[in-house]
């Protein structure tokens, strides 16, 4: 085997190994946290973030069961039996066990001197399945999960040393989640160059520098106004919803789970850019964007108008321009990248991995996951078109 395609499994193996490490702490953490407040009386702060836990778990395990049903016959050929294995998506193991089954794959190809085209590309099959679900997760439970452990904080005024563990374990959950699903986007594409350093970089700033306002945004609306944030997550999270079901998203097998993908997107729209159909992408980016700033800015006129400091004494003057400042380095590094370090800026089909290749007899009979083909050619629009 080339030592470069033994660093790279190796890579991809320790990748899933920390993916795995990382959703084991941040679960940890949230349950220690959740603890704590009981044991101080804060019970209905538990039960959010119990809440949050379990809403997120149920639907990693639907999406996880939905696409192993929908899979080809016999691609899985060390599945556990059909009961078995609803029975660990109803005890809540779908996902851990997701990841077992792409530590194993990853570790058979690793270890084989000249891995098999078939063992390659169901090692793919597998992690690309793991990026979705793993992204999915971050924005069901990682992003709620920060952004009320953050609203905590302000209104109490204080932060406990648990509460800072579930804040960092949830900025690197998050941080990775993008990254890791951006990367897997990219190994979808008919050239198969991986990211370069200087594009990671930059595509990883940029997610966490307009993410984090909106966060901060959430978490001081829910400091300050705990009894309608509901109702605001609820309001926007319909508009969102009835805008997806207008572009006629075709992700999942069958109309019912189409449903639970759309309202998962909605979720992540919430808070994020997540591009789920093609054409005119630019165009639906820059909607989003200023629908999600017009809110924003909605909800700090209406902190102005109520209150000049948060319940922790803590000057909106100070935070709202560090808000500020990283929504406009975000968006100048987003328009950097998608001008000069976009794949499609600079794409060339090569001998071995080009379009050719794809539409070879042989490669159409390896496993493909078609899933996250699709999202590849919404995202990387042009590098098919060529």
């Amino acid at each position: 085997m080339p030592w470069s395609l033994r660093a790279k499994l190796l890579t991809d193996l320790l990748l899933v190994v920390w993916g795995t490490a990382a959703f084991l702490i941040n679960l940890g953490a949230n349950l220690w946290a959740a603890s704590q407040y009981v044991l101080q009386g804060r019970y209905v702060w538990a039960a959010l973030v119990l809440t949050l836990l379990g809403l997120s778990s149920v639907a990693l395990q639907v999406f996880s069961w939905v696409w192993l049903r929908a899979d080809p016959p016999g691609l899985h050929v060390s599945q556990p039996p059909g009961r078995c294995l609803a029975l660990l998506h109803l005890l809540q193991l779908g996902y851990l066990y997701r990841c077992k089954q792409g530590l194993q794959q990853g570790l058979l190809v690793w270890q084989q001197e000249v891995p098999s085209e078939f063992d390659l590309a169901y090692a793919d099959f597998l992690s690309l399945d793991l990026s979705m679900l793993r992204l999915f997760e971050t924005f069901l439970e990682k992003t709620p999960q920060l952004t009320l452990i953050l609203a905590i904080m302000l209104q109490s005024g204080q932060a406990e040393h648990y509460q800072w563990v579930v804040v960092c374990t949830s900025f690197v959950g998050i941080s990775w989640a993008l990254l890791d699903y951006h990367q897997a986007l990219r190994t979808c594409l008919p050239s198969k160059r991986h990211l370069r350093l200087v594009s990671s970089v930059i595509y990883f700033l940029w997610n966490l520098l307009l993410l984090w306002p909106r966060v901060l945004a959430v978490a001081l609306f829910s400091a300050l106004f705990p009894c309608y944030v509901a109702l605001h997550f609820l309001g926007l999270w319909l508009v969102l919803l009835s805008w997806v079901w207008l572009q006629g998203t075709d992700f999942m097998p069958d109309p019912c789970s189409e449903w639970l993908y759309r309202a998962t997107v909605a979720t992540i729209l919430y808070f994020s850019w997540f591009n789920v159909a093609e054409g005119h992408t630019r165009g639906r980016a820059t909607i989003h964007l200023v629908f999600l700033l017009s809110d924003s800015v909605l909800m700090v006129v209406t902190w102005l108008t109520h209150s000049a400091w948060l319940p922790s004494g803590l000057p909106l003057q100070i935070l709202l321009p560090v808000g500020g400042v990283s929504f406009l380095l975000g968006l100048v590094l987003r328009l950097v990248y998608y001008h000069w370090l976009h794949p499609s800026c600079h794409w060339e089909p090569d001998e071995v991995d080009g379009t050719r290749a794809l539409h070879s007899p042989e490669w159409s009979q390896l496993p493909q996951n078609r899933r996250m083909i699709r999202l590849a050619q919404n995202f990387f629009p042009k590098t098919w078109e060529r």
